[in-house]
């Protein structure tokens, strides 16, 4: 029998998952400002981070003290919607493992410079793995923004991922 495609990211994921238990250390990623396009960037769309994914909090509190503008996944439904961030905590809710900012959506998509992708893994042609919701596969397609994929140097693969027609490529990682 042959597996599905879902079936072979579902065994992916959970060996990714297992991999980043074992190899996890504590860092930040305060190196990708230097990324042309993130340091060009005025208007950022990043995550907050939980467990064992590439720590984006040290990331995010440097975005706003250079008084750029940092939005934050919100799930609405089966979507995600964009809300600005200042960095107090008081202005965050728990959602099951998520932090979620409060406070007004952003309704014009297109001010969106730069997102910040979170991923499990990320092949040569930029096509990520996610953790399995589809939220980031229903949002990208409605940014023009430049896509940066976040993941651990061990998470860029060099052989193709699995692919569905919906899948949306990073522009760098």
């Amino acid at each position: 029998m042959v597996a599905s495609s879902a079936d072979v990211k579902q065994d992916l994921r959970r060996r990714l998952r297992a991999q980043r238990q074992e190899r996890y250390v504590e860092h930040n990623l305060l190196h990708l400002l230097n990324v042309p396009e993130i340091s060009r960037a005025q208007v950022i769309a990043s995550y907050f981070s939980y467990g064992t994914e590439p720590d984006t909090h040290a990331l995010n509190l440097a975005i706003i003290k250079s008084e750029r503008t940092l939005l934050l996944p919100r799930i609405n439904g089966e979507d995600l919607e964009w809300v600005s961030w200042d960095g107090a905590k008081e202005n965050l809710q728990t959602r099951g493992n998520f932090s979620e900012p409060i406070g007004p959506a952003l309704t014009e998509l297109d001010a969106i410079d730069l997102v910040l992708v979170p991923a499990l893994a990320i092949d040569p042609d930029g096509y990520r793995l996610g953790q399995g919701g589809g939220f980031y596969d229903r949002a990208l397609p409605q940014l023009r923004a430049w896509r940066h994929g976040v993941v651990y140097n061990y998470e860029r693969m060099e052989h193709d991922l699995p692919r569905e027609p919906w899948d949306v490529p990073v522009n760098s990682w």
